[in-house]
C-alpha cells in the first residue's frame, strides 16, 4: 500500500518546529517530573472516590513528556489508525510513484507543522490510538509555563491538571467499551463517505493542508469541517461531538468539583485559566478557530453544564448510568437539555 503520510518526516518536522519550553535547571526538571507522577497517583484516588468509577483494566503508569515526545507519540498513534483506514479506502488502487512520493511528503510536513503548534499548548492527554487501553501523557514544560504565567500555586495547579487527565483515563479504563466504541465511530465516519475513496482521501489531504496553512496564515477562511460533506458523516460527527463533549465536560466537572479542601486555590486557578483561554492575539484566535480549539473550548463549558445538570437531578450514581452502554450516551440535542437525558435514561425520576 502506498504511503498516505510520510510519518517519519512528520515527526522530524514537529521536532524541528516545536518551540523550546521554559528554562529550568536539571534538578528543577527532575523535581517537576517526580511531582507530576506523585500527583497523578493522588489524583487517581480522588477521582475514584468522587466519581464512584474505578478502572476495570490495568494501564501503564503516567508518562511525563516534553513537547517533542508528545508529538512523536501522537504521530505513532495516528499512524496506527490512519494507515489501515487509508488502506481500506484505497483498496487495490495505487497512485503514481510521483504522486505518492510528493503527496506523502507534503502531507507529512503539514501534519508535523500542526502537531508542532499543538505540542506547545497541550497540558496533558489520554492518548488512545497507539496502545490498548491507552496512555496518560503530561507535558511538563507546558504545565510549568502556564502555571508561571498564571502565577498559580504549583502544587494546586499541577494537581488540578492531573485531575482532569486522570478523569479521562478513568473514563476509558472504568468503561472498557469506550475505546472500542470510539474507534467504531471513526470507522463509521469513513464508511459514511459517499464520494469515491480517491476523492475522500484528497479531502483529508486538503484538510491537513488547511490546518497547516492556519498555523502560518491566520487570514485563511477555509474550515477543516469542509471534509464533512455527506449526511451520513454529519450524523456520525454529531455522535462523536456528543461523546467528546460529555468526556470533556465530565473531566472539567471533576477537576472543579473536588473542592477547595483538595485544591485550596481552585477558584482562583479556574478564573485565571478561563481568562487565559479567552485572551490571545488575532493570530492565536484565528489559528484556534481553524484548528477547532474554539469548538473544544465550547465542549468544556457545554459538557460541564450537562454533567452538573444531571448530577443535580439524579446524583453521581445516577449520572454514571451514562457509561452503561453507547445507548445511554447523551445525544447532541440533550447536551443543552439535561432533563431530556434524565427522562430517557431515568424515566422513573420523572
Amino acid at each position: 500500500m502506498a504511503q498516505f503520510v510520510d510519518w517519519d518526516l512528520a515527526a522530524a518536522t514537529a521536532g524541528a518546529l516545536g518551540k523550546a519550553g521554559p528554562r529550568v535547571s536539571y534538578d528543577e526538571a527532575t523535581d517537576v517530573v517526580a511531582d507530576l507522577r506523585r500527583l497523578t497517583d493522588e489524583a487517581a484516588e480522588i477521582v475514584a472516590s468522587y466519581t464512584g468509577l474505578r478502572s476495570q483494566v490495568s494501564h501503564p503508569p503516567v508518562q511525563v513528556v516534553d513537547r517533542k515526545d508528545w508529538a512523536a507519540i501522537n504521530i505513532a498513534g495516528l499512524r496506527e489508525v490512519v494507515t489501515p483506514l487509508v488502506s481500506r479506502l484505497a483498496g487495490d488502487k495505487q497512485p503514481g510513484a510521483f504522486t505518492d512520493a510528493i503527496g506523502s511528503r507534503l502531507t507529512g510536513v503539514q501534519a508535523g507543522t500542526v502537531l508542532a503548534y499543538l505540542s506547545g499548548r497541550v497540558l496533558g492527554q489520554y492518548e488512545v490510538f497507539s496502545s490498548d487501553p491507552g496512555q496518560l501523557l503530561l507535558v511538563a514544560p507546558n504545565i510549568v509555563e502556564v502555571e508561571q504565567k498564571l502565577q498559580a500555586d504549583s502544587r494546586d495547579f499541577r494537581l488540578w491538571v492531573c485531575l482532569h487527565e486522570v478523569t479521562h483515563r478513568t473514563q476509558f479504563t472504568a468503561v472498557p467499551w469506550m475505546r472500542g466504541h470510539f474507534f467504531g465511530e471513526v470507522q463509521a465516519f469513513v464508511d459514511a463517505s459517499q464520494a469515491g475513496s480517491e476523492h475522500f482521501l484528497e479531502r483529508i489531504r486538503r484538510s491537513v493542508a488547511t490546518l497547516s496553512d492556519a498555523v502560518r496564515n491566520p487570514d485563511s477562511r477555509v474550515s477543516v469541517l469542509d471534509i464533512v460533506q455527506t449526511p451520513g458523516q454529519r450524523a456520525v460527527l454529531d455522535r462523536l461531538t456528543a461523546m467528546m463533549t460529555l468526556l470533556e465536560g465530565h473531566a472539567e466537572f471533576v477537576m472543579d468539583g473536588v473542592g477547595p479542601e483538595v485544591i485550596p486555590s481552585v477558584d482562583q486557578i479556574r478564573a485565571r485559566f478561563n481568562r487565559r483561554r479567552e485572551a490571545g492575539s488575532p493570530l492565536e484566535k484565528a489559528i484556534r478557530k481553524l484548528l477547532g480549539v474554539d469548538v473544544k473550548m465550547r465542549q468544556y463549558a457545554e459538557g460541564r453544564k450537562f454533567v452538573h445538570g444531571v448530577v443535580e437531578r439524579v446524583g453521581m450514581a445516577g449520572f454514571n448510568k451514562v457509561f452503561s452502554s453507547p445507548l445511554t450516551l447523551p445525544r447532541v440535542e440533550e447536551l443543552g437539555d439535561p432533563d431530556a437525558w434524565v427522562a430517557r435514561v431515568h424515566p422513573q425520576a420523572g
